[in-house]
């Protein structure tokens, strides 16, 4: 594939394509974004960028760090392990669905669903959850050169609403004796869903996953990219695989992030979504952009 430019006619079509979402309305900052808000990324593996649109917005990558999340345990906690918490199939079922882990019967799926998520955060590096999120942001930034920081405004703004069908989920993960201490795993969980950044950390992550590192073992940057090609974009994961054909991790603040493999990543940022709670713009320009 050679990657296309990223014309001032497709970021119009993008804009049209996102007056078919909607804002998320469960956390304030969301719903409060501006849905016009529009940038895409690309980060060719000899680091050659190329941008268009809001590239200076910041925005916290709610889900999308999920992946990296996975990425960080394989290194500290090894591939054994890890999977021994979480599993790694599909679901055909919601990204917080309490009934695919009632299903499960209390085991979680994968790594990329909330149950995983919030059973992998229960095993970050440090003593709270500002420390967890902290460590696991450093991390990441000494290794793709992002920026990536905690953002305070929006973790106060996940706070400010109670989350039934998390507290849900945590409550039958403990009962299954997934959890030892569910109240640290869920706020662990909404510290580093609310690391934020730009659409260019966002890419440079992506890079890493393409890339990699001379101090990350190849097989976990292959283990990752097959999870997020599988469940990255939760049910709607199977249909974009077929289509589309790229590993991609999406988060209800919009955010998108997709690897080329052996070529670059895309990153784009675009708060409308769509029923399934991935961005409408972001995943149509990613489609676009790999024809």
């Amino acid at each position: 594939m050679v990657f296309k430019t990223i014309s001032s006619d497709l970021m119009l079509q993008a804009h049209q394509k996102s007056k078919t979402g909607q804002l998320p309305q469960y956390i304030p900052c969301l719903s409060e974004a501006d849905p016009q808000w529009l940038a895409v990324a690309f980060l060719s593996i000899d680091n050659q960028l190329q941008i268009k649109g809001d590239s200076q917005q910041i925005f916290p990558l709610m889900s999308v760090i999920k992946p990296f999340v996975l990425l960080y345990l394989l290194e500290h906690l090894g591939e054994k392990l890890v999977f021994e918490r979480v599993g790694n199939k599909s679901s055909d079922l919601p990204f917080n669905s309490l009934s695919q882990l009632e299903i499960d019967d209390g085991f979680p799926r994968n790594p990329m669903i909330n149950s995983g998520a919030i059973t992998l955060a229960s095993f970050l590096i440090g003593k709270n959850s500002k420390l967890r999120a902290e460590n696991i942001c450093f991390w990441l930034n000494q290794k793709s050169n992002s920026k990536l920081f905690l953002s305070e405004t929006v973790l106060n703004s996940v706070r400010s609403l109670s989350n039934p069908l998390n507290q849900a989920i945590v409550e039958k993960l403990t009962a299954k004796g997934v959890l030892e201490n569910p109240e640290l795993a869920l706020d662990t969980y909404n510290h580093i869903c609310c690391l934020s950044g730009t659409v260019i950390d966002l890419v440079r992550l992506g890079l890493l996953l393409v890339k990699g590192s001379d101090y990350v073992l190849l097989k976990h940057y292959q283990i990752v990219s097959e999870i997020m090609t599988t469940s990255g974009l939760y049910e709607a994961s199977a249909d974009f695989a077929a289509k589309v054909g790229l590993p991609t991790k999406s988060g209800v603040s919009g955010a998108v992030l997709s690897l080329i493999p052996e070529q670059g990543a895309i990153a784009t940022y675009s708060p409308p979504l769509n029923s399934q709670g991935n961005s409408v713009a972001g995943l149509w320009l990613v489609e676009q952009l790999n024809i």
